[in-house]
């Protein structure tokens, strides 16, 4: 059994093993075992439906069988992870992205399906949802960033450059969907632009803890958990995201050291979201772990 003194990949494998559903434990196998990427794409599969969407409770925080905005995002990442975010299977989920758009063009974060299924309260829930930002940006993104043509781009695209130029009080979940458009977005000169501009209203705003020391004297966004602050390394998960301009070298690194410190007994990190079920914190720990794991690494942080 991996202990306290193992390496911080022991022991995060450990706890996967332990704790994670099959298909975090592929992806674990995949990324950091040198795994094959086929069993990641067969353990998604069993979460898709007949619509081209996603559902069964892919993203923890929405239960029930009914597809969703949120969970065909999280498989997107998923494929892009496996660097299978191409040909049929991507058709697919782009014709059920312009099934379930708004008028104008984008995606809900909620549809009323939902109704009658268990969510997190901190969904809200309407008859009517209008397009946001927070579902359209990293899905609008991440398809750019693999060269995805689709005709749902064009006007998904417009969407999100209105919503970021747009922003001027925001919160940290939207500021980090914004920075996943901008990240994939193919007009590199208007994303660093308009990347600068939300650095200073993220520094403004107060919305990253630059002093993990001092992180109670920073303010937590309306709505959040107790203690649900945002550092620098949730915003610039890689070195290449335009959002890594906007902190210091020192302001980056105490990000990484509070990220590598938070790993816990079992080998897993927390979640700090708002916990409303046991079971939802059981399953996000593990995306929580792969994700720290991952950034970690692209810093070039030791893991083992």
């Amino acid at each position: 059994m991996a202990g306290t003194g193992a390496d911080p990949l022991v022991r995060a494998e450990h706890f996967i093993w332990l704790t994670a559903r099959v298909l975090e434990q592929r992806r674990f196998a995949h990324r950091f075992l040198d795994g094959d990427p086929d069993p990641v794409e067969t353990a998604l599969t069993a979460y898709r439906n007949g619509d081209g969407g996603y559902a069964h409770a892919l993203e923890p925080d929405l239960r029930g069988p009914v597809s969703q905005p949120l969970h065909t995002a999280h498989a997107l990442s998923v494929l892009d992870s496996i660097g299978r975010c191409e040909g049929l299977r991507v058709e697919r989920i782009c014709r059920y992205l312009s099934d379930v758009s708004t008028k104008e063009g984008a995606l809900p974060a909620l549809l009323p399906l939902q109704r009658g299924y268990p969510a997190a309260p901190f969904v809200p829930l309407v008859d009517d949802p209008p397009a946001e930002l927070l579902a359209t940006g990293p899905i609008v993104g991440l398809l750019h960033r693999n060269e995805v043509w689709h005709a749902w781009l064009f006007r998904a695209t417009d969407f999100c450059w209105s919503a970021v130029d747009a922003l001027e009080q925001s919160h940290p979940y939207e500021i980090e969907a914004a920075i996943a458009f901008l990240d994939g977005v193919p007009d590199r000169t208007r994303a660093e632009r308009a990347a600068d501009r939300l650095g200073r209203l993220v520094r403004g705003q107060r919305l990253a803890v630059l002093d993990p020391a001092r992180r109670a004297e920073y303010p937590v966004a309306p709505g959040y958990a107790p203690g649900e602050h945002h550092f620098p390394h949730d915003y610039a998960r890689t070195p290449g995201s335009l959002a890594r301009r906007w902190f210091t070298d020192g302001e980056l690194e105490r990000s990484l050291d509070h990220l590598a410190a938070e790993q816990q007994e079992d080998g897993g990190w927390p979640v700090n979201w708002r916990q409303w079920a046991p079971g939802t914190a059981l399953e996000g720990r593990p995306l929580v772990t792969l994700r720290a794991l991952e950034t970690l690494r692209s810093y070039g942080r030791p893991l083992g």
